[in-house]
């Protein structure tokens, strides 16, 4: 039987019988349910045409000589500072979309330390043309500071704190709606907003539409080509021993005002960690796949003397704690699959960027170009140098299957698909080198597609287009049941697909 859904099935009926199993079954949507439960050793992933990266071990049946990698984003230059009257060092929470052929920002101004939820704060808007060089608009629609000259799009409490959008991407949403939000805090509770074009906000009703949680922070939202339905990861509180820590949950609605009852994430194996925001949203080349970019919180390690950290920061509750940036994701569910537990973005070399709360990812991963991704994140938070800082990273680039020059392989879970070609992004050394084979789903090569009719390949390409002896037409294998072995030499292999 075949498993015909993006999820990834981490449980057995075994499994399912252990501690704790009627709670997951509750928790966790029907569609992957019920991939769940029919899926064991042996059954076939229906790929389709879809693209697969390899974050996790989805695909994964094993490695020999090779292991998963992953990859450090490169600091480029400052894409926007905080410097407007009205924005400032407590500056946070951005969310960078793309729209066509505009990059649109929308972030937290706040020039003043305050409690949550003050006239201080507003929300501001920036774009640009290529995601590198960002401007602010004199919009005009609201007086902060004594000038309606600005950047503002929101100034309304306590909605303001932590206003969260996206580009709603469900079909025949209407263009008034085009961009919703999510806003508010633990006693307002989550409220829903529209827009046209991130612009202009209106309320969509003037109740909340989620109120379990803590909330403060950012909770992000989006519509799941996958599940067919919206999804919202927000902030809770949980007790681990005598302590509340900073926590996940999830919620899922088909019209963005009723929600199911939240549910908390869960990271299987990896200790309780502090999560100050999650940053979850699908990734814009395989949206069944959703990358969280989260800010890991070490509310009791510090790197500086007081001395150091009172130059830096006036204001003394902002200095004593540290925070670095994480990758994890997850295919629907309940569950975050962190694949590695390492810091995927590290502070930084300079002081400035080992303050509290400082290092706090945006929501968004855009491309920059066709061989790259750009990555954003706070830096200097809480000093006169806040700004946004931009990262670029490798089109498909988190994690890769990586073999060392003494060569390795991989042989993936057996699948069917759809199409007439295999592509595949992978990077060698000179000396290293790629090859593809294709077997039925016992493993055996099929004729003209094993590893001898492969002629070795190298380079560094997005795109590659497998070939063999006769070419590189796989239609005639086309929903029959096959499986991939690729032998690598110094190489890294991020993602294939077939189309």
């Amino acid at each position: 039987m075949a498993i015909n859904d993006p999820f990834s099935a981490r449980i057995t009926l075994f499994e399912l019988s252990k501690v704790h199993a009627m709670r997951r079954l509750i928790q966790i949507p029907v569609l992957l349910l019920v991939s769940l439960l029919s899926s064991s050793a042996g059954e076939v992933i229906e790929l389709g045409s879809r693209r697969e990266l390899f974050v996790d071990k989805f695909l994964i049946e094993k490695m020999e000589s090779a292991q998963l990698k992953m990859h450090e984003p490169h600091r480029e230059e400052p894409a926007l500072k905080f410097d407007a009257p009205w924005e400032g060092g407590w500056s946070c929470y951005v969310t960078v979309m793309k729209d066509g052929d505009i990059f649109r920002m929308i972030y937290r101004g706040l020039p003043i330390a305050t409690k949550d939820g003050t006239p201080n704060e507003s929300v501001c808007y920036a774009e640009s043309k290529d995601g590198i060089a960002w401007t602010k608009p004199n919009l005009g629609l609201f007086e902060v500071f004594g000038t309606r000259s600005n950047n503002v799009v929101w100034t309304n409490v306590p909605y303001s704190h932590n206003f969260s959008t996206f580009l709603d991407e469900r079909p025949g949403v209407p263009k008034d709606e085009k961009f919703k939000a999510l806003a508010g805090y633990t006693k307002s509770g989550l409220h829903a907003f529209k827009s046209p074009d991130s612009i202009h906000w209106s309320e969509i009703q003037s109740g909340p539409v989620i109120t379990k949680g803590a909330f403060d922070s950012q909770n992000v939202a989006f519509w799941s080509v996958a599940e067919q339905q919206y999804i919202c990861y927000f902030r809770i509180f949980k007790q681990i021993g005598k302590k509340g820590c900073r926590w996940v949950s999830r919620t899922t609605s088909k019209d963005f005002l009723n929600w199911s009852e939240p549910v908390e994430m869960e990271f299987g194996d990896a200790p309780p960690e502090e999560l100050y925001t999650n940053g979850t949203h699908p990734y814009f080349r395989a949206p069944h796949i959703y990358i969280a970019l989260a800010k890991r919180f070490f509310p009791g390690k510090v790197a500086l003397s007081d001395e150091q950290a009172k130059e830096l920061v006036d204001h003394p509750g902002y200095r004593k704690a540290s925070s670095d940036s994480i990758f994890m994701t997850t295919r629907g569910g309940n569950h975050y699959e962190r694949t590695f537990l390492d810091a995927f973005i590290r502070p930084g070399p300079t002081a400035h960027d080992w303050i509290a709360r400082d290092n706090t990812p945006a929501l968004g991963v855009v491309p920059a170009n066709e061989r790259e991704m750009s990555i954003y994140r706070v830096s200097h938070y809480a000093q006169p140098s806040v700004h946004l800082a931009r990262y670029t990273l490798r089109t498909d680039g988190f994690i890769s299957i990586n073999a060392p020059y003494r060569g390795g392989e991989v042989v993936t879970k057996p699948f069917t698909f759809t199409g007439n070609k295999l592509e595949m992004n992978f990077a060698t050394s000179a000396g290293g080198g790629v090859q593809v084979e294709i077997q039925d789903g016992k493993g055996q090569p099929l004729p003209g597609f094993a590893l001898s009719d492969c002629h070795e390949m190298i380079g560094d390409d997005i795109s590659r287009i497998i070939a063999w002896t006769k070419g590189s037409d796989v239609s005639s294998l086309a929903g029959k049941t096959v499986k991939l072995r690729v032998t690598m030499k110094d190489a890294d292999l991020y993602s294939l697909r077939f189309f």
